[in-house]
């Protein structure tokens, strides 16, 4: 399968019914898949009983990003999927939220040497939820699953 260029991928994620109906945009990806930066709007259907951001759409907003980003820096040789999430809630979310997702070369270079001698590796890697007034609404910790593809899988 044919992987779809940044530009195309985040149209397709801004008609994604998780995220569209949740009122989650994506407003940055890359060109060079090294970025992105998701929104989440406050609106009448996604906030909870309290008036305040609903805790799964905070959650949601920072799903397939990091495994989006390294499935694309590592190249074919590799296998990435997410293994696991966590949330903090800190502050409730009043206003629109925000957060950003970056990876660097030298990230991308370290994972590769790793896994000349690993057979996986499973980084984590933290997410700050922001608001417009730059307050921290929560953090999330994502951990994705590296590893090299076997020979057969090619």
């Amino acid at each position: 399968m044919k992987a779809l260029k940044p530009k195309t991928l985040k149209r397709v994620l801004n008609c994604w019914p998780p995220f569209w109906a949740s009122g989650i945009r994506v407003t940055e990806l890359a060109d060079d898949w090294s970025f992105a930066k998701a929104r989440l709007r406050k609106r009448w259907y996604n906030r909870n009983y309290v008036n305040t951001h609903y805790g799964g759409s905070l959650f949601s907003m920072t799903d397939p990003f990091y495994m989006l980003l390294f499935l694309h820096q590592m190249g074919r040789d590799y296998v990435v999927w997410d293994k696991k999430s966590e949330i903090k809630f800190i502050k409730p979310g009043r206003k629109d939220v925000f957060a950003e997702f970056k990876i660097h070369d030298q990230q991308v270079n370290k994972f590769k040497q790793q896994l000349t001698t690993q057979d996986k590796i499973e980084p984590v890697f933290e997410v700050d939820i922001m608001d417009t007034d730059d307050i921290l609404i929560a953090k999330v910790w994502k951990t994705i699953h590296i590893s090299k593809k076997s020979k057969a899988a090619h």
